[in-house]
């Protein structure tokens, strides 16, 4: 069994859900630099793709920086050919592991049996396991997948993973029928652990991370507590909030201790004829692009409801990252994707204070490239907030 970084993380492990058209290249960089995970992982991509003409399409999805490692690639797919192949792939990109879909229940990618619908054929999923494993060389292979499909088949769909011995099986505690319409379960993630000490309870075991419905590091940590597992991944939670992951491995007191982040370099007031120009709702564009937000974290902040263990970020704060968030996804990603998938993130981070509702209107109705949010912002700034 190849552990690879694995088995080098403390623990309790965290660490960032791969999510489609969310967990890009631009997010992850902003999450690295604000609040890392123990272990982040791509967005998840085609294995027949990948062997096919249009892989170049498809790698920008696999770019990522020496500031995301330890750093997984997620595939999927139904053929256990393709598996091998992009395992190759993978170890020539450098990438520190590799993970396995068997849990997406969108019915396109079921149709060609693979996410989910290889819960209902454990033999393939065992014999796409091990060819992974076969062309990942020294890599890690980890899967993530549900406790069912239509129902909690838990004890036979893991025995059956164990099988492979995957380095890590990070658990969704819901079936694929339930998808996210009832509260995650839990207890079965705890079931799941006692099912992988009956089987194995050596130092060399697989590891058992939870999933579904976890709100904050506070609440990941209770949840490990209660169920023994080895670590938590955080999908939803990380949604407008690059700093969920900060301080991670600091004693709680010591993270409740420290509490509000840090502010200094305060964005400096337009001058008169731009004042005038906010005003009208019609600001004329900075001198440089965004030479404010790169100055630093903002002053006079209000506080609002993005927090990592005791730490409140400011809304300034929050939507100076925003800007630079934005202007990160055009400057990697804008020939290859459609500026709308930012609005998603836009909803996150603009909620919880007064006025939002106003500036994400705005930001949904009048954004079409990142300069563009930050006059929207820097306007809406100047009207609602301390200069």
């Amino acid at each position: 069994m190849q552990f690879g970084f694995w088995k080098k993380l403390k623990k309790p492990i965290f660490a960032m859900a791969p999510m489609a058209n969310v967990t890009d290249a631009a997010f992850r960089r902003i999450i690295a630099k604000y609040g890392k995970p123990d272990v982040m992982f791509t967005e998840f991509v085609s294995c027949d793709g990948l062997m096919s003409v249009g892989r170049e399409k498809l790698l920008v999805d696999f770019m990522f920086t020496e500031a995301e490692r330890p750093i997984v690639a997620q595939i999927f797919g139904s053929k256990p050919d393709n598996f091998y192949k992009t395992a190759l792939l993978i170890q020539e990109l450098g990438f520190d592991g590799i993970d396995i879909n068997m849990g997406c229940p969108d019915r396109n990618i079921e149709k060609q049996g693979a996410g989910a619908a290889l819960m209902k054929n454990p033999k393939l999923a065992q014999e796409i396991i091990r060819e992974t494993k076969r062309g990942a060389g020294k890599l890690p292979v980890s899967i993530k997948t549900r406790i069912g499909y239509n129902k909690n088949i838990l004890s036979e769909w893991l025995l059956a993973l164990l099988e492979t011995e995957p380095a890590a099986i990070i658990l969704h505690a819901r079936t694929r029928k339930e998808m996210s319409s009832v509260p995650a379960r839990w207890e079965v993630i705890a079931d799941a652990v006692r099912i992988r000490d009956g089987y194995d309870n050596t130092k060399n075991k697989t590891l058992i991370l939870g999933n579904g419905d976890v709100k904050d590091l506070a609440d990941a940590e209770e949840k490990i507590k209660a169920t023994g597992a080895d670590g938590v991944m955080i999908g939803r939670g990380i949604f407008g909030n690059p700093w969920l992951f900060a301080g991670c491995h600091l004693p709680l007191a010591k993270r409740e201790r420290e509490g509000v982040a840090e502010v200094s370099a305060p964005t400096p007031p337009p001058p008169a004829s731009q004042a005038r120009a906010l005003r009208a709702g019609t600001p004329s564009p900075p001198a440089s692009p965004c030479e404010a937000w790169r100055a630093g974290r903002a002053e006079g902040d209000d506080r609002d409801s993005s927090r990592a263990f005791g730490m409140t970020v400011g809304v300034k704060e929050k939507l100076r990252v925003m800007v630079e968030h934005t202007y990160l996804f055009e400057k990697l990603l804008g020939e290859h994707k459609n500026f709308d998938i930012m609005k998603k993130h836009y909803k996150a981070y603009v909620n919880g204070f007064n006025g939002a509702k106003e500036l994400r209107i705005k930001l949904m109705e009048g954004a079409r490239t990142a300069g563009d949010v930050e006059r929207i912002v820097r306007a809406w700034l100047f009207l609602n907030a301390p200069v």
